[in-house]
């Protein structure tokens, strides 16, 4: 509930705002129809000469700060397969008058600061574009994902590792979000946004010392490509965005902190979004599911031919239903994608079968499609396949974010959970609060995860990475990182096969991923009998939990290390990743977790041998002791550790 405690609205020419505590301020003017703002924590500006500005086609009309709403809000937010079960927020607002038909609201939150177009008039508009300009002070180091696809840098996956340097030796290039910049002093400000609906996500460019604002252009011809039956923008117009009315803006989101163990935790792009709109939840099932696509169907010592065949899948269920896993996915294949016959399976497969052969062991069926397939045939596909028993989809290669691939995205979340099918968005652009408003979209991808070790010939660094994302992109919400490789490598082992994948870096390092990443579906990457031949792990890995009560960061430096502790009821998990570098991490976790009396413990952790031979492990169980505990991580090691 919010709770209005100061609104009056007042005449501006130049405001001041602050957040609760007030450290983190704004202060906003009005110069050459731009708002212009700058951003200070302690009053030691972070940004300065900041712009933000819409061009509306036929709108001419002079901007001026009018008047201005001063307001101060708390809200209690109750949250659906988060990091959190709840969580309180507060923030000090303004909003100003630029025209008879456009607001804008900014807000200061303790931890960063927020800024929205809100559309007063009633009547279409078509914006040609949106300005948004980031203009830090100093030479911070900005940490940039950039597109990997320079000449259309609007269609990409979304995936790619952190290129960092000072802002203005960076290469003019789009990079999505978010983006990190790091002032040297333990402070950093990352660039997010939220409630992105009906409207292109944003982009920046680093340019002269500074991030610039590019949006993807509304969409005017699609083509159909003969792969997958997948659709991609051929043509567009020459405006970004056309609205129906009034309505809000997305948020830009300067998220600030001063220390790297805020950065995972930090609730802003989840308390910005829009509220549920599904009302039950109870539908709604986290948990893990077995997955064929990454090991390439690759089973041994079975009696049959694996491959995309009932065989094949009734052994992904039994292992899924003998470990307690909740799904097993049935990846491309299943039927015909190069015809786009998503209406039918190929003869090799009976959906229904294998829907009863897993509810009969309380294992769900997950099916793969590509987006706009789904879109086509939405409520066709949701009805049939919901009939079948069938518990979601999860969906694959939008790879774009203009408006109309925005649009599609809301469309099938809302269309699958009037039919109770969740969603594991594949293929897709950061979260900006989309689980908060359609909480059956369980997953998002948008990171650089296992799948690239399978053609990573050029070896870039994903132990460093893993280090890198949870406190950047982690920001934005969960990840679809499809961890779980039993075929583990030192980096001088490590080789790039596309049906035998290994991991960079330890077992122990893969198995801290489910504790470490926001991921209320994670899949089983490996194969089944990978995992069968090692029970005790297996079900070790099996039983973390997917959805928590609470999270907290106990240790952790951006690019280096990361310690997070998650609680489900009484049972604690730690999980722990270290980059190529080995460390002894010393952690207080009576202290951290508040712990006191006898817990007993169990920890998986790096073996004596892991910086030679990455899979070798070693388990200790027993009472979690009176001081600290030491914990060595071999190069890309890391440890899980239980404490009931």
């Amino acid at each position: 509930m919010n709770v209005l405690t100061l609104a009056l609205w007042l005449p501006a020419s130049a405001q001041h705002l602050s957040s609760p505590n007030g450290k983190l301020t704004a202060d906003i003017t009005l110069k050459d129809n731009e708002v212009v703002y700058t951003v200070a924590l302690d009053g030691k500006p972070l940004l300065n000469d900041a712009r933000a500005a819409l061009v509306v086609e036929g709108k001419s009309e002079a901007w001026k700060l009018k008047r201005v709403r001063r307001e101060s809000k708390s809200e209690h937010v109750n949250a659906f397969a988060y990091r959190q079960k709840a969580f309180d927020i507060a923030w000090n607002a303004q909003t100003f008058r630029l025209t008879k038909d456009l607001n804008i609201e900014f807000r200061a939150y303790d931890d960063g600061v927020a800024y929205r177009f809100i559309q007063t008039a009633d009547q279409p508009l078509v914006i040609q574009d949106e300005v948004a300009v980031f203009a830090p002070e100093g030479a911070p180091v900005a940490y940039v994902p950039y597109t990997t696809n320079p000449k259309k840098p609007e269609a990409m996956a979304f995936q790619n590792i952190y290129t960092s340097n000072r802002l203005s030796q960076l290469e003019d290039q789009w990079a999505f979000l978010p983006i990190t910049l790091d002032y040297d002093n333990a402070v950093k400000l990352t660039i997010l946004e939220s409630d992105l609906e009906a409207y292109p996500g944003m982009f920046l460019r680093p340019a002269g010392g500074k991030l610039k604002g590019a949006f993807a252009r509304y969409p005017k011809r699609m083509e159909r490509g003969r792969w997958r039956g997948m659709t991609h923008v051929e043509e567009t117009e020459a405006f970004a965005a056309k609205t129906g009315g009034a309505r809000t803006l997305p948020w830009r989101v300067m998220c600030v902190t001063t220390d790297d163990r805020q950065m995972p935790t930090s609730n802003l792009v989840y308390a910005l979004a829009s509220p549920n709109r599904i009302g039950d939840t109870s539908w709604i099932q986290t948990g893990k599911s077995a997955w064929d696509w990454w090991h390439a169907w690759n089973l041994k010592g079975v009696p049959f031919r694996a491959g995309i065949n009932m065989d094949t899948y009734k052994y992904y269920i039994d292992f899924a239903a003998s470990y307690g896993l909740q799904y097993a996915i049935l990846d491309e294949g299943w039927y015909d994608s190069n015809k786009g016959e998503l209406m039918k399976s190929i003869p090799e497969i009976d959906v229904q079968a294998l829907v009863d052969y897993g509810k009969e062991r309380g294992v769900g069926i997950i099916l793969w499609t590509v987006f706009n397939l789904l879109d086509e045939h939405l409520e066709e596909a949701c009805a049939k396949y919901a009939a079948l028993g069938v518990k979601g989809f999860k969906v694959d290669f939008l790879d774009r974010d203009d408006q109309t691939a925005v649009e599609m995205a809301y469309r099938i979340a809302e269309a699958c959970a009037r039919h109770h099918l969740i969603l594991d968005y594949h293929g897709f652009w950061k979260p900006t609060g989309l689980n908060r408003t359609y909480p059956n979209v369980v997953n998002i991808e948008s990171v650089f995860g296992m799948e690239e070790v399978k053609w990573n010939s050029d070896k870039k660094d994903m132990p460093q990475y893993d280090v890198t994302f949870p406190f950047i992109r982690g920001m934005a919400g969960f990840v679809d990182y499809t961890p779980g490789a039993m075929r583990n490598a030192s980096l001088k082992n490590f080789r790039d096969i596309y049906d035998q994948p290994m991991s960079m870096g330890t077992r122990c390092h893969q198995l801290a991923t489910y504790v470490i990443h926001d991921s209320p579906l994670t899949m089983l990457a490996d194969a089944a009998t990978a995992y069968e031949a090692e029970p005790a792990y297996t079900r070790f890995l099996a039983s973390i939990p997917n959805d928590v009560d609470e999270t907290r960061v106990i240790s952790g430096r951006m690019g280096e290390y990361i310690v997070v502790a998650r609680r489900k009821g009484t049972t604690w998990w730690i999980g722990g990743q270290t980059n190529w570098t080995p460390r002894d991490l010393t952690l207080d976790l009576r202290n951290a977790l508040g712990l006191t009396g006898k817990h007993p413990m169990t920890l998986y952790a790096d073996g004596p041998n892991a910086d030679n031979n990455a899979e070798d492990y070693k388990v200790q169980q027993g009472e979690l002791p009176e001081g600290t505990v030491t914990l060595q991580l071999a190069p890309g090691g890391g440890f899980v550790i239980r404490v009931e």
